[in-house]
C-alpha cells in the first residue's frame, strides 16, 4: 500500500512539472507572437504557426493558411492604433500534445477575448488556430 501511495505521489508531481513546463512554453509562444507582430517580422510570425493554421478575427475575417495569416496579422498590426496586449488566463490540455489557451486581448480601448489552439510538434509548440472575439453586450 505504501509503495502504491509513493508511486501515485511521484506521478502527480511529474504531471505537475510536465504541465508547468508546457504552460511556460505556451506562454512564451504567445509572447513571441506578440513580439513578432510588434516588430513586423514576417518570418518570426510564420515560424510560430502550423502550416494549416487559421485565425478568425473580431471583424469576422477568416485567415486560412500560414501565408494568409502572416499577411493579415502584419497588416492589422500596421493599421491598428493603441497598445496590444494578451494576458492568458487559462491553459487546458485536450490531450497532452494539444492545448487551448484563453485570455484577455486588449488593443487600445478595445477589450476582447482570444483563444489559441496549440499543438506540440517535434520542434516544440506551434499555434494551430486563433479565435478573437468581442464580448457580448
Amino acid at each position: 500500500m505504501r509503495l502504491l501511495t509513493i508511486c501515485a505521489v511521484a506521478i502527480m508531481l511529474a504531471a505537475g512539472v510536465y504541465a508547468q513546463s508546457n504552460d511556460d512554453a505556451i506562454r512564451a509562444i504567445v509572447q513571441k507572437y506578440m513580439d513578432a507582430r510588434e516588430s513586423q517580422d514576417a518570418q518570426a510570425v510564420g515560424s510560430l504557426f502550423t502550416d494549416d493554421a487559421d485565425q478568425l478575427v473580431s471583424s469576422g475575417e477568416w485567415r486560412k493558411g500560414r501565408e494568409e495569416l502572416v499577411k493579415g496579422t502584419l497588416a492589422s498590426s500596421r493599421n491598428a492604433t493603441g497598445k496590444r496586449t494578451i494576458t492568458l488566463t487559462s491553459i487546458r490540455y485536450v490531450v497532452p500534445a494539444v492545448a487551448i489557451a484563453d485570455g484577455r486581448y486588449e488593443l487600445g480601448a478595445r477589450k476582447m477575448w482570444t483563444s489559441f489552439v496549440l499543438s506540440k510538434t517535434a520542434s516544440g509548440w506551434k499555434i494551430a488556430a486563433i479565435r478573437n472575439m468581442l464580448p457580448a453586450q
